[in-house]
This record gives structure tokens, C-alpha cells and sequence, in this order.
């Protein structure tokens, strides 16, 4: 499995203004290059604007949250005006309307008190802001989709946040793929063959725990076992991967070549992958030898694993 295939482009929502759409309360918009330009190869985006879509018009006046952090209330910053149910009761109807369009995941804008998903600023009595609020309608978004892999557009430059939130989206979309030809135990067990490694990389429980699922999948209703297995998916998926992890998968797909790595062969691969532990060189780069390895060794298991290839190179990850 030189090169991984989607079928089909993964579908993401999207704040509209990080689109290019001029819909930001000054008119303006947030274009963001790299989810459209590189991003954007790979994905199929459905635009959502929360302000203009409830109601409210293009230019107008900013808002902000105000009042308790958990249930925060929406407010225009000069006239006072309360805008929260409108948004709320829109918010409710828009994420049961997205239900139909099957998304792989969501990114939000950031710092937005309608759209940030984390660390928006609320405002007490006294107009002194805590950075601690998620905007209103992405609170209804992740409370109606719990496990959808989100992200905001600034989170995304970070190279380890922008990894894990492509690596999810890559990942939920085979998934679907998997799932969109009727269920049954064999391609189950296929699937999870491929992504165990990947699995592994996010976290130890939850790949020994799926290993159990899949293992006794006979013992259950086929569509309890799949319930359960998206379940435990897309919760790896969400915790981050570690050097610590990582180590511990490439050590785990060194003992693979046990009988065919030479003497020199087996040095090499162990120095480039204590360099990665020290931190001296990205991951792509043991990841790279071991590819090489893979090729010339003709590993049959390690050329089906997604852990190998888990996103398109032209992305630029792996670090």
C-alpha cells in the first residue's frame, strides 16, 4: 500500500468567513491559504456563517459574550442588544439540518462568540474579559456531535494540532468508506488490521480495547459492535499522539525485521530513531527508512498499515 486512497472528497464544515466569504461583521472576511489551497485539495467544504444565517446583516455591529462562562449570553458590544436565543434557536435547527450531509469534521474561527471552540472571551459586569467561553454555536455543534474531530483555523498552526485534526478526519473518512457497504464482522476486522498501529500511536488503552472488541465481534449484534467500535475511534483519535507514543510504535515496527535487517541495517534505524527522541529530526524521517525497509523486505502486514501513510505526502506532516 504505497499511496492511501480516499473514495471520494472528506466533507468538513467550516466557518465561511475562512473561505474567503465576506461575512465578518466589518464585511470582511478571514481567508485562510493553507485550508484552501492544500486543504482544500482533499476536501469538500460546507460553509457555515452562524451570524448571517440567523439573521443578522453584513456590515454590523460587533458582538461579544458577556455574563456566566458556561452559559454565556450574546450581546452587541455598543447597543446592548441580546441576540442569544436567536442564535441558539437557530443553532439548534442548523446542526440537526448538517446531520444530512455526513461531515468528517468541523473547523471553526477562532476567538468568534459564535464560533470559537474554545478560549473566547467572556465578559463580566464590569467588562473585564476571561478567555475561557466556546462561542455559542460551537458549544450546540460539539454537544450534538461529540466525537466529530474539530479544530479552529488558528489551533491548525500548530504542526502537532494540524497532524492529529488531518490524521482524524483521513481516518473517520475510511471509516464511512468501511461503513457505506453494509456491515458485517470481516471488513471490521479488516479495517482495524490496517489502523492498528495508527491506534496504538494515540493511545495504548484504546488499542487494546478495540483488539477485545473485534476479537469477541461474533458475540454481538453486528451493529452494537460497529456503534461501539466508532466509538472508541473516534475517542483515540481525539487524544493526541507523544514522541513517547510514537517511540513506542516505531520500536514495535522494528521487530518486525528481526530476520531481515542486517547488522549495519538495524544500527542505522535505531540511531535515526534516537535522534527522533532527542528530538534532532522529525518523524518522517525514521518513518521514511522504515518505508524503504518495508519495500525492500516485502513486509506484507507493515504494507497494509495506515500508520505507514496515513494522509496524502503533499500535506506536508509527520512531525
Amino acid at each position: 500500500m504505497e499511496e492511501q486512497t480516499v473514495i471520494g472528497k472528506i466533507r468538513l464544515g467550516i466557518s465561511a468567513c475562512l473561505l474567503g466569504e465576506k461575512v465578518r461583521y466589518d464585511g470582511g472576511h478571514k481567508l485562510d491559504r493553507f485550508i484552501t489551497e492544500t486543504l482544500g485539495r482533499y476536501v469538500e467544504f460546507k460553509p457555515v456563517c452562524p451570524e448571517v444565517e440567523c439573521g443578522l446583516g453584513i456590515p454590523r455591529e460587533a458582538m461579544r459574550l458577556v455574563g456566566e462562562i458556561d452559559h454565556p449570553r450574546l450581546q452587541t458590544i455598543r447597543s446592548k442588544i441580546d441576540y442569544t436565543q436567536q442564535m441558539l434557536t437557530w443553532a439548534m435547527n442548523r446542526v440537526k439540518e448538517l446531520e444530512a450531509d455526513n461531515l468528517h469534521g468541523f473547523i471553526f474561527k477562532s476567538n468568534s462568540p459564535s464560533s470559537g471552540m474554545e478560549r473566547v472571551k467572556v465578559y463580566d459586569d464590569k467588562g473585564i474579559p476571561v478567555k475561557k467561553g466556546v462561542g455559542l454555536f460551537a458549544r450546540t455543534f460539539m454537544e450534538h456531535f461529540p466525537l466529530l474531530p474539530v479544530e479552529d483555523e488558528g489551533r491548525l498552526h500548530d504542526p502537532k494540532l494540524r497532524e492529529n485534526f488531518i490524521e482524524a478526519i483521513f481516518t473517520f473518512k475510511r471509516w464511512r468508506d468501511t461503513l457505506a457497504g453494509g456491515y458485517n464482522v470481516r471488513k471490521l476486522v479488516d479495517f482495524h488490521t490496517r489502523h492498528k498501529l495508527l491506534i496504538l500511536s494515540h493511545s495504548q488503552a484504546h488499542y487494546r480495547q478495540m483488539g477485545r472488541l473485534v476479537a469477541h465481534g461474533r458475540e454481538q449484534p453486528v451493529e452494537a459492535l460497529y456503534s461501539r467500535y466508532q466509538q472508541l475511534l473516534l475517542e483515540s483519535l481525539r487524544l493526541k499522539t507523544t514522541v513517547k507514543k510514537h517511540l513506542n510504535v516505531l520500536y514495535h515496527l522494528l521487530g518486525y525485521f528481526k530476520k531481515e535487517l542486517s547488522g549495519d541495517e538495524k544500527q542505522e534505524l535505531l540511531e535515526i530513531i534516537n535522534h527522533y527522541q532527542r528530538g534532532d529530526v522529525p518523524l518522517i524521517v525514521p518513518l521514511t527508512l522504515i518505508n524503504h525497509y518495508v519495500r525492500k523486505y516485502q513486509q506484507p502486514y507493515l504494507k497494509e498499515q495506515y500508520y505507514l501513510h496515513p494522509h496524502p505526502v503533499e500535506l506536508h506532516l509527520r512531525f
